[in-house]
């Protein structure tokens, strides 16, 4: 097997400990006295020509490691490597990385014309006008900019002026291209055609692509896989399809998508099948009119909550697919997403009863927030505009296009993780 053409080789970042120890009101023992891993063992491996996004929230670190992988910060001593094609990286400079960067605000000279703003890079390598003006017209041309070089930069738009950077960026013919956020400064509707052409353009050249973005969408949009961060950990590398259907961890299940989370006690095997999770739920809420077999207020069912005689939630176990060893009887969390879940008739097994507190209208769908009765908790669903109304009283279950396996062929509600300590969710 080939090695990684980039390699990222535990590569770990400390921040803060001698800059909060002078800041004010930074006292001994204090947490300011305390040093801040920004970063901590990053390992990833990426492939020639494949394009791969970091995504997290802020302070998740992924701009950190860019910056660690340009060159413009260093790692901590015997804090990782930097690998291209075999080759660390690491001790050289930005300039003798040859990789190509673009920057949050572009960094355009506004005085020079688009063409010496592309020529820039070159010029400090000392070639001659000839190949100068060469690659200038190529790389605006692998933007779709042919003919811009004697533009001003205001003269053009915000769309144009990130594909100019894009063009400089490209013009020496980097090993690997870096994108710090790079579609951030532009409103919706520019951002969305924007994104159009920026994967055409790294699509045509092929490059190795390495993206910061704190948004999905972009980073589905543009990245071959999607590498989640959250406080300077990796949690999951993937494609957008194995992100959201199959998340390795709790957190990913709820920063990537939309998902809700139902506490409950672990039923199954728990050898990363199925499961199921015996809901419980803060609270009395109950199934709609889930009741046993010989009806209301026969003996072994309850009526404690709205409707004819319905079951508790500790008697309501849904389909799960657990995403690490789990025992029977642990305590565990359900996360799940709003297209698995379905509005349904009173009376549906394995049915929760609660009230709509939230309609969003989003187009081909439309999601509800329903607050479970008496738990205290709020679960999505996605379902037609019409289905419901605020203030209405329903019954929420797993979808049936989920229990026949439709998402993911699993047949489960949702993913199973194993409950946070307090504090730690």
């Amino acid at each position: 097997m080939s090695p990684p053409y980039l390699l990222l080789d535990r590569l770990a970042k400390t921040f803060g400990a001698a800059g909060a120890r002078a800041g004010a009101g930074a006292g001994p023992g204090t947490a300011g006295d305390r040093a801040r891993p920004v970063l901590d063992g990053l390992t990833l491996a990426v492939d020639r020509g494949e394009v791969v996004a970091l995504l997290g929230p802020s302070g998740s670190g992924k701009t950190t490691a860019l910056r660690l992988i340009a060159g413009f910060e260093t790692p901590d001593p015997g804090g990782g490597r930097v690998l291209v094609e075999g080759q660390d990286v690491t001790g050289l400079p930005p300039a003798r990385r040859n990789f190509g960067m673009v920057f949050q605000h572009y960094a355009l000279f506004p005085h020079l014309t688009v063409g010496e703003n592309v020529a820039f890079g070159l010029e400090a390598r000392r070639l001659d006008r000839g190949q100068v003006r060469a690659r200038v017209a190529a790389a605006l041309a692998l933007v779709d900019l042919p003919g811009f070089e004697r533009r001003r930069v205001g003269e053009i738009s915000g769309g144009q002026q990130q594909r100019v950077a894009l063009a400089r960026a490209l013009a020496p013919e980097p090993r690997v291209l870096l994108l710090d956020e790079p579609l951030s400064n532009l409103d919706p509707a520019l951002r969305e055609r924007t994104r159009r052409e920026l994967r055409r353009a790294i699509r045509r050249v092929g490059i190795t692509t390495l993206l910061v973005t704190h948004e999905q969408e972009e980073a589905f949009y543009l990245g071959d896989r999607v590498a989640v961060l959250e406080g300077g950990v990796l949690h999951q590398a993937g494609t957008p399809g194995e992100l959201y259907d199959r998340p390795a961890t709790r957190f990913v299940a709820t920063f990537v998508g939309r998902a809700s989370v139902l506490p409950g006690i672990f039923e199954g095997d728990g050898d990363g099948g199925n499961g199921r999770v015996r809901l419980r739920l803060d609270g009395p809420a109950t199934a709609a009119a889930a009741v046993a077999a010989d009806g209301p207020g026969a003996a072994g069912s309850t009526a404690t909550g709205p409707g004819a005689g319905g079951t508790a939630a500790g008697d309501v176990a849904w389909p799960g697919v657990a995403a690490e060893p789990l025992a029977a009887g642990e305590a565990v969390e359900l996360v799940v997403r709003p297209e698995a879940l379905a509005l349904v008739p009173a009376g549906t097994a394995g049915a929760l009863a609660g009230r709509v507190v939230e309609r969003r209208y989003a187009g081909p769908v439309t999601y509800y927030q329903v607050e479970l009765a008496g738990a205290g908790l709020e679960i999505e669903v996605a379902a037609g505009a019409g289905a419901a109304a605020p203030g209405d009283e329903v019954a929420v279950a797993p979808a049936a296009a989920a229990l026949a396996g439709a998402a993911g062929a699993t047949g489960a509600a949702g993913r199973i993780f194993r409950s946070a300590p307090r504090g730690q969710a």
